[in-house]
């Protein structure tokens, strides 16, 4: 009785282990399986880990290796104290006679006390973690996994890619072993290790759910794997690792409703982490390439109206003057679907290619002008400090009804209200009827077209014309702020 229940023990166990390799927004592999060549096999192999990976023991020795490279963190910045009722004024008034002004003298600075958490890069204590980690803080502390604690000093951050670099002065720290994140596959197994919500080093695995998730808003400059291992407030700056204990990503960030885990976080590849220490390492920031574009995604509307059979490439919404890109010839309305030899599938990756580029480097261009392939090469610059890293907003689409628009013709007082250079013409958007095809695809009030179906408008008359003539779908493209954007309304008739 005693050696059936250890079997079946042992089975159930070896069951659950083969299914697990088989298979909101909050600041928070290729490990290989072989298949048994017979059944009765009671081990399940990992070429690259010393030793069987068996049910008693399951991922242990991953973690025995990269746990003490993860740190805890605590940073502590000081507040600047608002008219919360910590000032006398607020303290006394209501009372009377004691009718005392607010005084920003009397405000109470506060200190604030953020956990998070790091992954030990060298051994001459370099430790990489996120930005919002550290951002403002006047002191930062950290707790090895061995109880040793440190004052750290911040070396520098990137807050575009929501990586810091700090320092411990220590040296024979334990080092993690940076993996190669291009190598990793959807549906790898990857543990994630950190110390959420300050409870110390835990735990948790999943697998890589997606990669190359761009466009979320979480960061500027943004190629996150995804990841269902359960990531949690304080997880941020943790190591995402694979089944060889390798760092394949930095925990960043989580999609919660609650401010929990729900089962999608967001890690920076180790590639690009790795790429961003080096850079604050040596100069103590980060330069980015730049050639002076603002890049849209290609909807499926967007490409049919430029007569593109698929959605593959990033539109040009709009090329800076004296640019790089404008001295290259880059047109707005270009659309880029190569660069240096490798396909383009959205503006994420466009805008990671370039920022990735040193200064000074050429940039080999394939982009379709009119329906035509041409050629371009860009000698890359740095990106300026004030240039917008964010990329163009992509209005959803509508599906039928009439524009919905109310429009007038664009003069030189609107055009100053609207903080609009002289050289700006158009019609400018001066009413939106809710739930209208305007409305749904993103048209504001305050917009100013500029052209329609790639045709300049100067006037209402101009534009009615234009918009009387298309059928179906209207392009427009759309000087909003200090930039311009393409989008399409679809109408009846």
């Amino acid at each position: 009785m005693q050696n059936d229940r250890k079997l079946l023990g042992w089975a159930l166990s070896a069951l659950l282990m083969v299914g697990s390799l088989a298979g909101g927004l909050v600041l928070a592999q290729t490990g290989r399986t072989t298949t048994p060549a017979a059944a009765p096999a009671t081990t399940v192999q990992s070429p690259e880990i010393v030793g069987p990976l068996v049910p008693a023991t399951g991922f242990s020795p991953i973690v025995k290796k990269t746990g003490p490279s993860v740190v805890s963190i605590t940073s502590t910045s000081i507040m600047k104290a608002a008219d919360d009722g910590d000032s006398l004024s607020q303290l006394f008034r209501g009372f009377p006679g004691f009718d005392v002004p607010d005084n920003p003298q009397f405000r109470t600075p506060r200190k604030q006390r953020a956990a998070g958490s790091g992954v030990i890069m060298t051994s001459d204590g370099y430790i990489l973690t996120n930005h919002h980690v550290v951002d403002s803080a006047t002191k930062v502390h950290v707790v090895l996994s061995d109880k040793r604690e440190f004052d750290a000093k911040v070396v520098g951050t990137d807050s575009d890619a929501d990586i810091a670099v700090i320092k411990v002065d220590a040296t024979g720290l334990p080092a993690v072993t940076i993996g190669d994140s291009s190598r990793v596959e959807v549906g790898d197994v990857a543990l994630a290790i950190g110390n959420p919500f300050a409870l110390g080093q835990t735990v948790t695995m999943g697998i890589v759910s997606a990669l190359g998730r761009t466009g979320l808003g979480i960061e500027a400059y943004e190629n996150f794997i995804q990841t269902d291992a359960a990531v949690n407030p304080g997880n941020s700056g943790g190591a995402l690792v694979n089944t060889r204990g390798e760092l394949i990503g930095i925990n960043t960030a989580i999609l919660s409703e609650s401010g929990g885990n729900q089962g999608i976080g967001f890690a920076i590849p180790s590639n690009m982490a790795r790429s961003l220490m080096n850079q604050i390492k040596d100069t103590g920031k980060v330069t980015r390439g730049y050639i002076g574009i603002l890049p849209q995604d290609l909807t499926p509307q967007l490409a049919a109206s430029f007569g593109i059979k698929d959605t593959r490439g990033a539109l040009v919404a709009s090329v800076e003057d004296n640019s790089p890109a404008a001295n290259a010839g880059l047109q707005r309305g270009d659309v880029i679907r190569e660069v240096n030899g490798k396909a383009i599938n959205d503006q994420g990756e466009l805008r990671n290619q370039i920022a990735e580029l040193e200064p000074g480097k050429t940039l080999s261009l394939k982009v379709l002008r009119n329906g035509a392939e041409k050629s371009l090469s860009v000698k890359v610059a740095a990106r300026p400090v004030e240039a917008a890293s964010k990329s163009a907003p992509v209005p959803d689409a509508a599906t039928s009804g009439k524009l919905g628009v109310a429009i007038q013709d664009l003069n030189p007082q609107i055009a100053r209200q609207l903080g609009l250079p002289a050289s700006v013409t158009g019609v400018v958007v001066t009413q939106v009827q809710p739930d209208s095809p305007a409305a749904d695809a993103g048209i504001r009030r305050g917009d100013v077209v500029e052209e329609v179906n790639r045709q300049p408008v100067k006037s209402a008359s101009d534009f009615q014309n234009a918009v009387s003539k298309s059928a179906t779908s209207v392009l427009l493209l759309i000087q909003r702020d200090d930039k311009t954007i393409y989008a399409v309304v679809e109408r009846e008739g």
